[in-house]
Order: structure tokens, then sequence, then C-alpha cells
């Protein structure tokens, strides 16, 4: 399973570890992953993603999946977001024309 979270697209990152005496060695920096399940509302569907915890706070922020996921640029989403994300619109624009 890849260290990726699947709406923002957060992958590791690399520094450096420095000693007292600034001899410095390789490391990496992990994002803070956990899975969630999250509510669409517009689709009536839970959804399980394996997100980090900066994008669960940013959802709250947002005001649920379906905001984030329709302001979302399609390169940071995983194929699973993304598809989650095709479905949304869909539904939308269903709604809309039935409007």
């Amino acid at each position: 399973m890849s260290r990726r979270c699947e709406l923002t697209g957060v992958g590791p990152m690399v520094g450096h570890n420095v000693s007292h005496s600034n001899i410095k060695t390789k490391r990496r920096f992990l994002p803070a992953l956990s899975p969630a399940t999250l509510q669409s509302d517009a689709l009536g569907q839970s959804f399980r993603l394996r997100i980090s915890n900066a994008a669960l706070r940013t959802l709250d922020f947002r005001g649920g999946l379906d905001t984030f996921l329709v302001k979302a640029r399609d390169e940071q989403l995983s194929p699973r977001a993304l598809k989650i994300k095709r479905q949304l619109k869909a539904k939308l624009a269903e709604a809309k024309a039935a409007a």
C-alpha cells in the first residue's frame, strides 16, 4: 500500500537528521495517514479512504467530501477518489438538469 494521501496527494518527503556535531544522514518524513470513512451527501454513500490528518481537517473546514472533491484538481486525487468525483459530477449534473 502506497504512503500517499488519496485526496491531497501528499507523499513521503526526504530530509536530513542533523546531529549535534552537524553530521547529516538521510531520512524520510512520512505523512500521517489514517483510514477514514467519509460520507457523501449527494451520493448517499460512505467511502473508506486512506487520507492524511491534514486532509481530514481540510474536509471539515470546506464542508464535507462533496465540496472538497468538486474543487480538487484531478492530478492530486487517487484513481479511487477520481471515480467518486466522476460519480458526484454526474449526479450533480443530473440534479441540475431535473431542476
